[in-house]
């Protein structure tokens, strides 16, 4: 079984402090899979988000275009397009998938959640080229875009069943997390 990433909720937050205002939450002690899995029984939409930065990148892109295939799947060839792109970065984690991922996603609507799953493969490297030079690509760009990818499909969902659905998700997450969920 695969070490988990964070320990406590705390290490999670002291990695990326950043997302103690984007989601909302206190620091907690608690151990982070716990803390995911009370998120998900109360604030299924937070929880998404806490998982999005508790997953490793790879893993976080590939969730994330599982999540959107399972609660908006892609109508559009852009947004196949997109989703492929990052699904082939996940499988083939090299650097010019990841550019082409970022291309693409650069490219598509924002508005749709295929889009910003293609995004968060392109973000998972450490640079990207902006107006021909390297930046550096902040750590949780990856995490946010993870986020808005499953929230984003999310909102498309039936509001009847749109917590259950995102709780499913992020169940999913939590197994990748943990080290033992199956493709």
């Amino acid at each position: 079984m695969a070490r988990l990433r964070f320990e406590t909720a705390r290490d999670l937050f002291e990695a990326f402090p950043g997302a103690k205002e984007t989601l909302m939450l206190e620091p907690s002690d608690c151990g982070s899979l716990a803390f995911l899995e009370s998120l998900t029984e109360s604030a299924a939409e937070k929880a998404v988000g806490f998982c999005a930065y508790l997953l490793p990148r790879r893993e976080a892109v590939w969730w994330a275009c599982q999540s959107v295939k399972s609660l908006d799947p892609p109508g559009s060839k852009e947004e196949q397009r997109a989703l492929a792109a990052a699904e082939q970065w996940v499988k083939e984690p090299e650097e010019e998938l990841r550019l082409a991922a970022l291309k693409i996603g650069q490219a598509a609507n924002h508005e749709h959640a295929a889009t910003w799953a293609a995004l968060a493969a392109g973000w998972a490297g450490g640079t990207m080229p902006f107006e021909d030079k390297p930046v550096a690509v902040p750590p949780d760009q990856t995490a946010k875009a993870v986020r808005a990818a499953i929230l984003i499909a999310g909102a498309r969902c039936d509001p009847k069943n749109r917590t259950d659905l995102l709780k499913q998700c992020v169940r999913q997450g939590a197994r990748l997390a943990a080290g033992n969920a199956k493709e």
